[in-house]
């Protein structure tokens, strides 16, 4: 970044510590004054002429104003060691310079520059099963092999292990917070962040300090779609804030893919609803490739497993596991192996990874 840059980033990280300022409101005031610097010399007093700006927000800004020390500030920031981009800066992110209300200034700490590579994003809700997690996991990890940048949101759930999948991967991945860089949410996932940071990008458009607060992650939720050529929603219910981050998709132009569950499943609903709307349903990852486009190809795309040989009556049991919780009692009925049989042949199947066994006696395939 050139000094220039710098230096007006200084005065975007200023305006970026009025609340009553947003990212729509910053651009017009550029627009008006030439540059941050300007505009903040022009707060409060010559904001009359600005449209938009009545006389109650100038004086809620005039107050908001006084409290800050642009010096100061910026300060603090070098000397936490954070990186920052401006969006007149030509490694600023393509895609979301398009869309109607980019951030003016990202703090990060990483790889800013694998956000000009082809990247899709992953989301889903918090609570999830256990068919959210892997296909999370494995469609992530396929994903990144094909040379996509993952892009979510570092929530729990479907969000976490999307991560993890391209950490399997040795691919790339953007972590999208909803606070300040400074501040780990949730907090049980210091060591994916501490990964995403060495491995790829940790952004916010919300200073360090802040903190992550329900009306902060909309926000968040527009930037992670707008980075990306297109959503993958994997799971989400009715209400789920994945379901906001397909919506900013839709609003920017870009593609929105949903992966189907079970028809009574309350986790799939959000998905079906998708779907029904447009979505494209996604059961393969060739299904994504296919409709975007990527700068990297290669052909080991499925997480890896040990090779493993399996017995005929083993080979003859794995007809009957699904990729979807089964429970033990049904499969004696489908299996016709006498119980001792059935237990001794799922034990070997799990020690060599074929399958899962879950609370309550349940088993699915890996």
């Amino acid at each position: 970044m050139s000094r220039d840059r710098a230096f007006q980033a200084k005065y975007y990280h200023a305006l970026n510590l009025l609340p009553s300022l947003g990212p729509v409101r910053i651009k017009r005031l550029v627009q008006r004054f030439g540059t941050p610097e300007q505009v903040w010399q022009a707060v409060p007093r010559d904001l009359a002429g600005v449209e938009g700006f009545t006389a109650a927000l100038r004086e809620k800004i005039s107050r908001e104003w006084q409290k800050v020390d642009p010096v100061q500030a910026w300060e603090k920031i070098i000397q936490q060691g954070y990186s920052f981009i401006v969006w007149e800066d030509s490694r600023y992110p393509l895609l979301l310079r398009e869309i109607y209300d980019p951030p003016p200034l990202l703090y990060y700490r990483g790889n800013i520059d694998i956000l000009n590579n082809s990247c899709l994003a992953v989301v889903g809700s918090r609570r999830h099963t256990v068919y959210g997690r892997e296909n999370a996991y494995k469609f992530a990890y396929g994903l990144s092999k094909h040379g996509l940048t993952i892009v979510s949101g570092m929530a729990r759930g479907i969000d976490t292990w999307a991560h993890k999948g391209v950490f399997e991967a040795r691919g790339k991945t953007a972590a999208i917070l909803g606070c300040g860089l400074d501040i780990c949410y949730p907090p049980e996932n210091k060591a994916v962040k501490k990964n995403i940071e060495n491995f790829g990008v940790l952004v916010s458009e919300f200073p360090p300090g802040y903190k992550p607060l329900p009306s902060n992650f909309p926000r968040r939720n527009r930037i992670i779609s707008g980075l990306s050529l297109g959503t993958l929603v994997i799971e989400a219910g009715e209400k789920s804030g994945a379901l906001i981050t397909a919506d900013f998709a839709l609003e920017q132009g870009r593609e929105v893919f949903a992966i189907p569950g079970g028809i009574a499943s309350p986790y799939s609903r959000g998905c079906h609803k998708l779907i029904k709307e447009g979505a494209k349903l996604v059961e393969k990852i060739e299904d994504i490739l296919e409709e975007i486009s990527v700068t990297k190809s290669v052909k080991d795309v499925s997480p890896p497993q040990e090779k493993q040989d399996f017995s005929p009556e083993e080979k003859k049991l794995l007809q009957y596991i699904p990729f979807e919780p089964l429970a033990l009692e049904e499969l004696v009925v489908f299996s016709k192996m006498p119980p001792a049989t059935l237990n001794a042949l799922l034990l070997e199947l799990e020690l060599k990874g074929a399958i899962k066994q879950l609370p309550g006696k349940y088993f699915m395939k890996s």
